[in-house]
């Protein structure tokens, strides 16, 4: 009798489990079921994405309400688009504060660079180390003169691997776990709240990345752009 009661809940369960997968699939995911579990795990996660890309109507309108930002990107492609601009509008937005981490183009040897084109090439055929290094220049470039006259920008370099975006701010964090055969904008993103496990290691992640980078000087973006003017 035990065996067959087991055996009717373990059927039950599993057919459970299997509508709840179908229904968080399906369309947009159920935030508040991820939110009881992160309060039940103390994690702090809100929301999961299947592609960063799907964040970015999220991630603006936290940009607008934050008090400080900062930024650790693998390339900077996001911080040109529309999604950022109002941390570069002095009348858009309420951030006393945005510190922005991009790779640094010139590290010798540069093996992370090299490593993370490597990855790419084989998902996009066209990639290679010197155009990754083109494009974080162009985007350094970009930064360095719309947030010119903002001292409340910083600009610094790291070298480290390539293996996460983050975005942090006093109330949330984005976290981006770059897929090693993928870009950026396909790798699944989270959103995680303040207070939290996992708000608390991206910010570090972030202080002590910022700590170990070097600043990026001035002079040199703007020659650089002068260049391919």
């Amino acid at each position: 009798m035990t065996g067959f009661v087991l055996g009717v809940l373990s059927s039950i369960l599993a057919t459970m489990i299997l509508l709840a997968a179908g229904w968080v699939r399906s369309s947009r995911p159920r935030w508040w079921l991820v939110e009881l579990l992160s309060r039940l795990t103390g994690t702090g996660v809100r929301r999961v994405y299947r592609q960063q890309r799907s964040a970015e109507e999220d991630i603006a309108r936290d940009l607008v309400r934050a008090r400080w930002v900062k930024v650790l990107s693998g390339r900077g492609n996001t911080l040109t688009r529309d999604v950022f601009a109002p941390l570069w509008s002095g009348n858009v937005g309420r951030a006393e504060s945005v510190q922005i981490l991009l790779p640094d183009p010139d590290a010798v040897p540069g093996e992370w660079l090299a490593h993370r084109a490597t990855d790419l090439v084989s998902v996009d055929p066209g990639f290679t180390t010197e155009l990754l290094r083109e494009q974080i220049r162009a985007n350094t470039v970009y930064l360095a003169r719309v947030s010119r006259g903002l001292p409340k920008v910083e600009l610094r370099r790291f070298d480290l691997p390539h293996l996460y975006r983050v975005i942090v701010t006093d109330r949330a964090a984005y976290i981006t776990f770059y897929e090693r055969h993928g870009h950026g904008r396909h790798s699944p993103c989270l959103y995680v709240s303040a207070p939290g496990v996992l708000y608390e290691a991206a910010l570090h992640f972030f202080t002590v990345t910022w700590a170990g980078s070097s600043p990026e000087a001035p002079e040199k973006s703007t020659r650089a752009h002068g260049q391919g003017d």
